[in-house]
């Protein structure tokens, strides 16, 4: 069976970023959303939040696994035998910086592949951390997050 894995900080999952789980599910039969935990960015949200906030946002979708992960990504993706890495490329800057990525993980994993999706076009502004900006600045962000996020959100930094 093919699997693939999207890993990321998710903090918080936004619309676009469930966008590109809901496009790699009706590909690949089985996709595994990582979460990493990812100290060093200061998450507003612990690593089991955002793995459950994640949860609830792919509940729909029956061949989605969500997980947290403080490895390296090339470990994980050894352990569950994965066949691709998928990416988000919202920019070119995004794109040079995968580029490196896919490089680097291509040989930490003898050559497991990076798979870009371009956003749609709805979605290419989004990001966490401008979801987090504009939320924390009074903004309204309930169109760009799934309900349960923007619950989340309200209750972590009420207004």
């Amino acid at each position: 069976m093919t699997t693939v894995i999207y890993p990321g900080t998710f903090d918080p999952i936004t619309n676009g970023h469930l966008d590109i789980i809901e496009r790699s599910a009706v590909i690949f039969p089985k996709v595994l959303v990582a979460v990493a935990e990812s100290p060093s960015k200061k998450p507003l949200f612990s690593l089991d939040e955002r793995v459950e906030l994640a949860r609830q946002s792919v509940a729909h979708l029956e061949n989605v696994e969500v997980f947290g992960f403080s490895d390296l990504l090339a470990n994980v993706i050894k352990a569950r035998n994965v066949t691709a890495i998928i990416r988000g490329v919202r920019t070119t800057t995004d794109f040079e910086y995968e580029l490196q990525l896919a490089a680097l993980n291509r040989l930490l994993t003898k050559g497991v592949e990076s798979l870009f999706f371009p956003p749609r076009e709805k979605w290419a502004f989004v990001s966490s951390t401008m979801v987090r900006e504009i939320y924390l600045h009074g903004g309204d962000v309930a169109a760009l997050v799934p309900t349960t996020v923007f619950n989340a959100l309200q209750a972590r930094c009420p207004k």
